[in-house]
């Protein structure tokens, strides 16, 4: 029987997050939203992870009011966004008000489908959110697409990730993601993984693969999850798809035409999207946004397990100090601060968080002997519950004895009120206050750069686009 396999274009998300720090304007993606919306792609990610941030910290948009405008030109296709969990699209937990407003919202301006994730594999993180989407989706046929992300350890074994699948499908998942965000999922591990899952999910919920192809592998791990049951795989059209983005959408569908797992996609009607997206890629080369290295195969991610985007920050602080002569010994590091944290999926932002200490104890010549108040709360429990059990010794060096066992988000009070009051003098929506619960002062500044430009408050500060602080 023949299965059609279904696509997620991330060319509006995931594909210039990962190669461009998110820099594509929504005036590039709109001659082509139409287009994008006729192909028969599964779902297209145009919003969420690092989208949010980039609009107000860097392009002076209001990410609501891309999200509406995406929805007004993309009709048919459900457009999807990344969320996580508790953390919203911000890097800690947020209360739950807050996370069921920010739910509520996204659906009701035009998100289609949520895949909501959480750093720590902690499916408490996701109780909250999970519930706000399915008490909203229904009123506009949204999916809630919960995840698990994919590493490698000594504890993080097939059985571990199968039987979170179940879990996340008895809390009210339609979709079960599992997410390579390093792309160190490999072919044959794939294959027995989604075959194992699928021999539990419920035969209605979709299994969604996305991965990325950093180390060259994402193709052959696409084709192996297909032949095994996987129903959903992420791709990122060719002039801004490959190397930390994800593999390439028209050589997969061309791969896949005429068997039995044919997409059903017309690679034509993509040649003239991607000619227009190959000339966005050009502008962010030329601004020294896009740096043409991320396109190449990175081997250091299968040996260290370290992300694309981890890479480059690790590289970043080292370059900082002086000593880009020690990345050799910090990225040897990290797997041994993972392992004395017990061993944290690499993802935001827990990859950040052990990144950050490895660098520190590199540089310090002495492990742990500066410690981020970050990393502290990682050990403490204050993220979630890690799989493993952190290294005693490291816990008494650093302080953290006394660790937190209840679902985090149980200690933070309702905030959404305060955060009301506490930007009034800005509120134009509900959103605003949202946008402000996130990015706090970043949004002021936006919210101040939008008020000189529609009210003319100041018009030469609309004009330059400079923020008052």
């Amino acid at each position: 029987m023949a299965k059609k396999v279904l696509i997620t274009e991330t060319i509006l998300r995931d594909a210039h997050q990962s190669q461009a720090a998110t820099r594509m304007r929504l005036d590039e993606m709109l001659p082509m939203l139409e287009r994008l919306d006729d192909i028969g792609y599964y779902s297209l990610e145009g919003w969420g992870g690092a989208t949010f941030d980039s609009c107000l910290r860097f392009l002076n948009e209001d990410p609501w009011e891309r999200l509406r405008t995406l929805k007004k030109h993309i009709k048919k296709t459900p457009i999807q966004m990344l969320l996580r969990g508790q953390n919203l699209l911000g890097y800690k937990h947020y209360a739950d008000d807050v996370v069921e407003k920010f739910v509520e919202a996204s659906i009701r301006n035009g998100i289609g489908v949520i895949r909501v994730f959480d750093a720590l594999n902690d499916e408490r993180n996701l109780e909250c959110a999970m519930k706000a989407i399915n008490k909203y989706k229904g009123d506009y046929g949204a999916v809630c697409e919960a995840t698990i992300c994919y590493t490698t350890s000594p504890v993080h074994t097939n059985k571990y990730f199968v039987e979170k699948a179940k879990v996340l499908e008895q809390m009210g998942a339609d979709n079960i993601c599992l997410k390579d965000m390093a792309n160190i999922l490999l072919p044959y591990t794939a294959y027995e993984l989604i075959k194992d899952m699928k021999k539990v999910l419920k035969p209605t919920t979709k299994i969604h693969l996305h991965t990325h192809n950093t180390t060259g592998t994402g193709d052959m791990v696409y084709l192996k999850a297909i032949e095994a049951g996987c129903d959903i795989v992420d791709c990122a059209l060719s002039s801004m798809g490959n190397g930390t983005s994800q593999p390439a959408t028209e050589p997969f569908i061309a791969t896949l035409k005429g068997t039995e797992y044919d997409t059903g996609i017309d690679i034509e009607k993509l040649l003239p999207i991607n000619e227009h997206f190959k000339k966005v890629a050009e502008r962010l080369e030329k601004d020294g946004i896009l740096n043409p290295k991320v396109r190449q195969i990175d081997v250091n991610t299968l040996i260290y397990q370290v992300p694309g985007g981890m890479l480059s920050n690790l590289m970043s602080q080292l370059k900082q100090a002086g000593k880009l002569d020690k990345l050799t010994d910090c990225l040897a590091e990290v797997p041994n601060v993972r392992k004395d944290a017990g061993y944290p999926p690499l993802v935001t932002p827990s990859s950040q968080i052990v990144g950050t200490q490895a660098v520190l104890n590199i540089l310090q010549n002495e492990r742990y002997k500066m410690v981020t108040k970050e990393f502290k709360a990682l050990m403490k429990g204050e993220y979630g519950q890690l799989i493993g059990e952190p290294d005693v010794e490291i816990l008494k060096k650093i302080g953290c004895e006394d660790r937190v066992t209840c679902r985090p988000a149980d200690l933070i009070e309702p905030e959404y009120e305060k955060f009301k009051e506490e930007m009034k003098e800005y509120y134009t929506q509900e959103e605003d206050v949202l946008s402000y619960a996130l990015f706090n002062q970043v949004a002021i500044n936006f919210f101040k750069y939008r008020l000189a430009k529609d009210k003319k408050v100041d018009a030469d500060l609309a004009k330059t686009q400079i923020y008052p602080v």
